[in-house]
């Protein structure tokens, strides 16, 4: 079975992959890439994309947000009692009325936010496998399905009303743990991926890395960076753009995407300012937004593809 995300997503790749493979570098096809680093993960379509297509033999995954890293780990070790757990859950909640659904749903809402506290984020545990359930459970039952959490990273989307919505997936959480088998996982940010390259030299020439950063707003008043609680602001969008700079001296692969500033402004030159050096690498690709809570303001824009190298 092939795998597909896990989680819906926000700013999720998965509707673009097609046309972001023509970015891909050769060496992914004739198979001289081994090596695969994704240090903004979010919903993995990339890393189940390039995983089940190309032969890589290991990845590298990171992510800031706390929750997608115990979301990921729980499945790539303990699948199975995950998904006994997400089965029942599934199975009681579709006995139930709208109105008992939601009384539901809140609650396990308001027990993922109030345990969150307690937590440890940091080593592993059998609390993860019951988080891990938490989290799917309420994607596959939020409005709209999103996944966005307030400053305090508490998850605050509201109830949908999904006749039958799908928890637990068994043939996809089998799949995407066979993948994830390959992939060490880490929770942080680039800087920290940086920081343990410079510290133990990690990221081997010839390696490949995606970079898919919060989106920059397209404009002051609209911005949909509440997957993590941590802040992505241009500072940080610049820090990144030097790592770009940093691992290109070094032959490492890399392709960053991103929202399109002159979506909004035709004469914000952000990107092209920080990617300067890359100019004759800059790409705009039609894209679709979907998340905007207003249908009117969904639809067809450009996102930028970055790379280090000619496709």
């Amino acid at each position: 079975m092939t795998a597909r995300p896990i989680l819906k997503w926000a700013g999720g790749k998965g509707q673009l992959l097609e046309r972001l493979s023509a970015y891909f570098p050769k060496a992914l096809s004739d198979g001289t890439i081994k090596e695969y680093f994704e240090p903004f993960l979010g919903g993995g379509a990339m890393f189940f994309h390039l995983m089940q297509k190309f032969p890589i033999r290991s990845a590298y995954l990171m992510d800031a947000n706390e929750e997608l890293i115990v979301l990921y780990s729980a499945v790539q070790k303990d699948v199975e009692p995950l998904l006994s757990t997400l089965t029942q859950m599934e199975k009681d909640y579709l006995k139930l009325g709208e109105a008992k659904r939601k009384e539901r749903y809140l609650r396990v809402r308001n027990t993922l936010n109030e345990s969150r506290a307690g937590m440890d984020f940091k080593r592993y545990s059998s609390a993860w496998v019951e988080r891990a359930s938490q989290i799917i459970f309420l994607n596959k039952t939020c409005y709209n399905g999103l996944f966005r959490v307030n400053r305090d990273g508490g998850f605050n989307v509201p109830f949908g009303k999904y006749a039958r919505p799908t928890i637990a997936d068994a043939g996809n959480l089998r799949a995407a743990a066979a993948l994830l088998a390959k992939a060490r996982i880490r929770l942080g940010d680039f800087g920290d991926l940086q920081r343990l390259d410079s510290a133990k030299g990690i990221i081997k020439p010839g390696s490949f890395i995606y970079y898919d950063p919060p989106y920059r707003p397209l404009s002051r008043t609209s911005s949909f960076n509440s997957y993590s609680r941590l802040a992505f602001g241009d500072d940080e969008q610049k820090r990144l753009a030097g790592m770009f700079s940093a691992l290109d001296r070094r032959g490492v692969f890399q392709m960053l995407s991103n929202s399109d500033p002159k979506n909004s402004d035709p004469k914000d030159d952000f990107f092209e300012d920080a990617y300067a050096a890359y100019r004759s690498t800059f790409y705009r690709v039609p894209a679709t937004r979907s998340i905007n809570s207003n249908p009117a303001r969904r639809g067809r824009i450009n996102e930028i593809v970055i790379t280090n190298y000619r496709s």
